[in-house]
């Protein structure tokens, strides 16, 4: 695939599972023995881990909204940062729902092959989201 190829796969994946909340259409973005690197400890391989976390994630916030800030591409590989948006509705890392609005900034990358995503990097300023939601103090 080309470097323009693969961004299009991201942009698709951000759009119908990520803003859509299909975590099933997940097999259509990743390999089914993708590698997760940044995973918690004790969550599956493959893709089953990723649509658990996913899964969790959506349910622990309603009307998610992603937009891409940033994207970069080079050879086979793809740069993402977005910023999601939603409502913590639902139980998130121990924290019971609050109703509050969150922003979530995070930077992705994926390696592409054979038109799928074989391995995933993320960095997310969790921080900031666990101080949104109360479950720390914000420092100043």
């Amino acid at each position: 695939m080309s470097v323009e190829e693969n961004k299009v796969l991201l942009r698709r994946y951000i759009e119908e599972v990520l803003n859509q909340g299909n975590v099933d259409a997940l097999d259509r973005f990743f390999a089914a023995d993708c590698v997760d690197h940044t995973a918690p400890p004790g969550t599956p391989p493959g893709v089953g881990g990723i649509k658990q976390l996913l899964s969790m994630t959506l349910a622990a916030f309603s009307n998610i909204s992603v937009t891409i800030e940033d994207m970069i591409a080079e050879e086979n590989k793809v740069v993402t940062r977005f910023t999601a948006r939603g409502t913590h509705t639902g139980e998130f890392m121990g924290i019971a729902p609050t109703g509050k609005e969150v922003n979530l900034t995070q930077i992705c990358i994926d390696r592409v092959a054979s038109g799928k995503i074989v391995e995933h990097w993320g960095l997310a300023d969790q921080m900031s989201l666990i101080q949104q939601l109360g479950g720390m103090p914000s420092i100043s």
